[in-house]
């Protein structure tokens, strides 16, 4: 069985490489090797490699910078799972595709449930919204929030450097969502596509923070790991006074009770997959 995979060079990208399941052969595709703004390019690749899955993880993730460059954005976010999901309908085979917990405009007072009204309110999540309808019925659509693993480009690793150079950080707490370990998800993408559960689905480690919650916690357990020598003070701060282009969900908490039921597993408290991730961090230097 063969798998093409997307965004390896990113965070879900080599964490579903690492977690590919025997009998399977994966086929590991950065940016060089295909262009995903370029409709007919994937088109000539499924042809070529003809895969029973596609799994896509590549992005268009600069959330302020997608303002001014919407025609990338959607480009990549929009018409690339559309590419694939026509591709596919022909060659046979089925297009998992990320998407994001920025579908939705953070008025809910409870979890979002895959069903639930989308109503981006910044270009990158209309862009991911759009690449949810193009993706269609057929595909696997799995939505997730505040990603992050070592060695990334993420929130945790920003973090892990301001403390090391700064006395104080101001951090946004009044935007609450939910952190997500890459191996996770990765986990999550491969089990829903073996099981072949086309529709949407959502994924997020249990428990609930707001990023100011999120960072008092990895800096508290990088202390305790030996990634730090100290803590810096960290205070809290409203989202007005950190003024940036693209609007975020002041709530984005997503439901994973379906995917949970779905899949037979437990939804395991970010702090958990924190202290892994970190312990990773570790072994990297």
């Amino acid at each position: 069985m063969k798998a093409l995979v997307t965004g390896v060079n990113g965070q879900v990208g080599s964490a579903l490489l690492r977690t590919c399941p025997e009998g399977w052969t994966c086929v590991a595709l950065d940016r060089a090797a295909l262009d995903l703004s370029d409709a007919d390019a994937i088109a000539r690749i499924v042809d070529a490699e003809k895969p029973d899955l596609v799994l896509n993880s590549a992005a268009y993730t600069a959330v302020d910078r997608a303002e001014s460059e919407q025609d990338l954005a959607y480009a990549i976010n929009a018409r690339a799972p559309g590419a694939f999901a026509e591709a596919l309908a022909k060659t046979g085979g089925r297009l998992v595709t990320v998407s994001t917990d920025f579908v939705f405009d953070g008025t809910s007072g409870t979890g979002y449930k895959p069903g639930d009204t989308r109503n981006p309110q910044s270009i990158y999540g209309a862009s991911k919204a759009d690449g949810e309808i193009a993706a269609g019925e057929d595909s696997i659509i799995v939505r997730t929030s505040w990603v992050y693993a070592a060695g990334g480009a993420n929130f945790v690793r920003t973090m892990l450097r301001l403390m090391r150079e700064r006395d104080e950080l101001r951090v946004v707490g009044d935007q609450i969502g939910s952190p997500t370990w890459a191996t996770g998800l990765a986990r999550t993408l491969w089990g829903l596509a073996l099981a072949d559960r086309p529709g949407i689905w959502h994924h997020r480690d249990a428990g609930v923070a707001s990023w100011y919650d999120f960072a008092v916690a990895i800096g508290e357990e990088a202390l305790a790991a030996g990634l730090l020598a100290r803590l810096p003070r960290i205070v809290p701060i409203s989202t007005s006074e950190y003024p940036v282009p693209a609007r975020r969900p002041s709530f984005s908490v997503l439901d994973v009770t379906e995917t949970r039921a779905a899949l037979g597993d437990e939804n395991i408290h970010w702090r958990t997959n924190l202290r892994l991730m970190l312990e990773e961090e570790k072994a990297l230097g």
